[in-house]
């Protein structure tokens, strides 16, 4: 399928060829009718695409502050490739279009397949001939509604939702500053609810539309008169700001024709200096609208589906989109006349012209147009790139998800060992399976792990997804005759590590390792080798400087992330199981309170191993993140060694001191990983990491959230 991209270092948004993508539970495929362009949103990120990397830098301080740190703590060379890799990603533009919905995920009662709808939300409702999107960002659309029109509801919702945080009430005067396409969305509503409307724009060929759509309007420099005049000089209830600029004049022209004790909503982006002495006196309030309503930033409900209940919030983003679907059914907001261009989705970049100033254009509604029907067959999820190659390789991979971890971590150091082919690369939207695949060299990209799955050609899996989807994977691939990497963590529940455990036992021929990559670093395996002849057992000393992530974060929910200390804490536990050379078999833990800012991520653990040794493991999430992330210090027969970052060594034995540096570049050891890996399946050895470890690990982890709920309490495994 045809999908519009924008490249965030080059700047050049184009339209690609990616693979139709692949119904989650909880959502829709549905077939693009029309998209809509957004002239604030959508121009502000092409804009900022086509600055230089001095004008991004100059625009966003607070990353390069992020990158300066960075490079601190992992190296300038680490550093500098994973900010270029984060440039160098694709992204997906548009969240507001309309279409017919193909196909279903589960979980999605009160849809089916052949329902007409209007579609919201960045990364769903894209400019693609394809989108899957979540129920709670689906709206049915009457049989009397046009497509095009439908593609405006997710901006209507916009205009809907700023114009409700004004709390207007029947009959109040409400001045709307800025008649763009969001603004002429505006004035209708306010006039649908009953309200005296003035809009006020700088272009009179806007304030000629606006009056054309039944509403008073005029230009800035009679925005005082005309307000006084329809308010009878008292002043506006309500002024609704949805201008796009970066002066602050709207806001200081709201104050001054705002009435004593009005409201002033922002739904554009503005400048927000608020002068104080007007704003003051009459005790204006102001509000920042946040895009469409209640849920939206929300993972739960966008992603998840877990409505708000209608009598605690009343109008969520969902229902805002769907009370203005009916008003443009009703003929209460009518969008025809704003439209001013229409461009098939193979012209798309032509729109981005338009809206960018390139071409010198009036422009208000700019219409992405789909005329053709894509041909779903089995070929339609997959788009080949290159022939499959013609090397003997004893690892023909397959790799299933293609997230940033995989495009800036893992699938650069794969492209460096030798003994793989790059066969086939997945991932539910397809867009970044197609953008990998490319970048790599990829035979094919798909939208389905079905097809990475099925592929006779593929005899290697590895699975980047996220943690929730990790078990079951690994299972299938097994099952299909794979061998197979996991990205940490194998499993988030003890029952899927049971069903792992009994595929084991069934599986001779394939292997399955898990992405510990930690014990592959070169430091780490000096650092092991400097205890190689130990006669005792050995304390180990593993202090984690996590950085705190937000309480929404999907690592955090159990359900699909596992938590912190199983989706990551279990690399740390694993360090110290490969330095003892067995798994733990018990462990005490304890977390500082929450206090409704954690989500018991600030622990330390203290396991105990079969030969007496002890391992403790702080992971903290309470720390700065300019502060160095990972220190081992090991203690053990005479010997000291710490371990800092990955970036140096220091190992002390016999009054002597050894000091090992990596200056330019932090080694956490993805190639050395993935090396062993192929050398496994090449020789038909063992695995890389015992299968006993693999699994004492992620008992470990478990272990350790229970003995927290537990108060601490010791747990035997």
């Amino acid at each position: 399928m045809k999908q519009l991209i924008q490249n965030m270092k080059t700047g050049v948004a184009a339209v690609e060829e990616v693979p139709i993508p692949t119904p989650r539970a909880g959502m829709a495929l549905v077939r693009t009718a029309a998209s809509l362009v957004s002239a604030g949103t959508e121009r502000m990120v092409v804009e900022f695409a086509e600055k230089s990397l001095l004008g991004k830098a100059r625009s966003r301080p607070d990353l390069v502050r992020q990158v300066l740190d960075k490079a601190r703590r992992e190296g300038l060379i680490s550093t500098v490739q994973a900010a270029f890799n984060r440039l160098d990603q694709p992204m997906a533009l548009g969240y507001s279009s309309a279409g017919v919905i193909e196909a279903l995920g589960e979980g999605m009662d009160g849809f089916h397949v052949g329902q007409r709808v209007a579609c919201a939300g960045g990364g769903y409702a894209v400019h693609a001939e394809y989108g899957v999107v979540p129920r709670n960002l689906l709206v049915p659309i009457p049989d009397d509604l046009d497509f095009e029109s439908a593609a405006f509801a997710t901006l209507g919702a916009i205009a809907l939702h700023g114009f409700r945080l004004a709390e207007p009430q029947l009959g109040e005067n409400v001045v709307v500053i800025g008649l763009g396409l969001l603004g002429l969305l505006t004035i209708q509503i306010a006039a649908a609810a009953g309200c005296r409307v003035l809009g006020v724009d700088i272009d009179p060929q806007r304030v000629a539309l606006a009056t054309q759509l039944g509403v008073e309007a005029c230009s800035r420099d009679q925005a005082e008169s005309a307000t006084q005049a329809i308010t009878a000089n008292r002043g506006a209830d309500v002024v609704l700001i949805c201008a796009d600029t970066s002066s602050n004049d709207p806001v200081e022209l709201a104050g001054v024709i705002a009435r004593d004790r009005g409201r002033v909503v922002a739904t554009g982006a503005v400048g927000l200096h608020i002068p104080r002495k007007i704003y003051y006196e009459k005790e204006i309030s102001f509000i920042n609208s946040r895009s469409y309503g209640p849920g939206r930033y929300d993972a739960s409900y966008e992603e998840s589906g877990r409505d708000y209940p209608i009598g605690y919030v009343r109008w969520t983003e969902g229902r805002n989109i769907e009370a203005v679907v009916e008003l443009m059914a009703a003929g209460k907001l009518d969008v025809k006349p704003l439209i001013t261009h229409r461009f098939p989705i193979e012209r798309a970049a032509e729109a981005y012209d338009i809206i960018t100033g390139k071409k010198e254009e009036p422009f208000v509604g700019v219409l992405l147009a789909y005329p053709g029907t894509v041909e779903k067959s089995a070929g339609s999820r997959v788009v080949r790139f290159s022939p499959p190659a013609s090397k003997p390789a004893s690892c023909k991979l397959g790799v299933i998800g293609a997230g940033n971890f995989a495009n800036a971590v893992l699938l650069p150091a794969i492209k460096k060992v030798d003994g793989i082919e790059l066969v086939g690369i997945a991932s539910a939207g397809g867009l970044h399976a197609a953008y990998s695949a490319k970048k790599f060299g990829f035979a094919y990209a798909a939208g389905s792990e079905e097809e990475i799955l099925n592929d006779p050609n593929i005899n290697t899996i590895a699975i980047l997804t996220r943690h929730d989807s990790h078990a079951d994977l690994a299972v299938r691939a097994l099952q299909a005759g794979k061998h197979v990497f996991v990205e940490k963590p194998l499993a988030i529940t003890s029952d899927q590590l049971s069903v792992i455990s009994d595929q084991l036992l069934n599986t001779d021929h394939c292997l399955l390792t898990t992405g510990f990559n930690r014990r592959f670093a070169p430091l780490a395996r000096k650092l092991r080798a400097f205890l190689a002849d130990r006669r005792e057992p050995l304390y180990a000393h593993y202090r984690v400087n996590a950085g705190y992530i937000p309480l929404n974060h999907w690592l955090h929910d159990p359900d699909q992330g596992g938590g912190r200390i199983v989706g990551e804490g279990c690399h740390f536990i694993d360090f110290v199981t490969y330095l003892v050379g067995s798994a733990p078999v018990s462990v005490a833990a304890r977390a500082l309170p929450d206090n409704g800012k954690y989500r018991d991520d600030n622990v330390t653990m203290t396991f105990t191993f079969p030969d007496g040794s002890i391992g403790v493991v702080d992971y903290l999430a309470n720390g700065d993140k300019a502060f160095p992330k990972e220190r081992v210090e090991v203690f053990c027969g005479g010997r000291v060694a710490a371990l800092d970052d990955y970036r140096s060594l220091e190992m002390v034995h016999d009054g002597r001191r050894k000091v090992v540096r990596s200056r330019l570049k932090q080694d956490k050891g993805w190639f050395n990983e993935w090396q062993a890996f192929v050398r496994a399946i090449a020789a038909g050895g063992e695995p890389p990491i015992p299968y006993e470890q693999l699994i004492g690990v992620a008992k470990a982890s478990f272990a350790v959230v229970e003995s927290v709920r537990r108060s601490g309490e010791t747990i035997i495994f």
